[in-house]
């Protein structure tokens, strides 16, 4: 019986690990970027103003990010509405040695955009009750 449980064991680690070994990449893409350089980040207009926070990276089912969710408004997360921009509209830009994510939009244009709110049951981010 325990010859039969090892032998089980040895099986499954055997799998496991070939398994993990035909996935595990040996080196990072070079077309990709972190999601640290997007997620929690502050936005700013062009003329260096925060206008907003990422508070959300969202993307479609091949894995590719579609938009970001920017929370603008409120003091302290107090007031704050999250609006959805898409992805392709935020730039990083490097100014005085310092990386900036960057939207061509003032902080009164989001705040007048529709809102949105989390829906922890579906996971997924809905049109805000007006």
């Amino acid at each position: 019986m325990n010859r039969i449980a090892i032998a089980c064991f040895a099986a499954t680690t055997l799998v496991s690990g070939a398994y993990a070994a035909t996935t595990a990449m040996s080196t990072a893409p070079s077309d990709s970027v972190t999601i640290t350089d997007y997620y929690k980040q502050d936005v700013y207009n062009p003329q260096q103003s925060k206008i907003g926070s990422v508070d959300d990276v969202l993307v479609d089912k091949s894995g590719k990010v579609t938009a970001l969710v920017i929370g603008v408004g409120g003091f302290l997360g107090a007031g704050e509405k999250d609006v959805i921009v898409p992805f392709t509209a935020v730039k990083n830009e490097k100014k005085n040695d310092k990386w900036y994510l960057t939207l061509d939009e003032s902080k009164d244009s989001l705040k007048g955009a529709p809102g949105f709110q989390y829906n922890k049951t579906t996971t997924s981010w809905e049109p805000q009750k007006r």
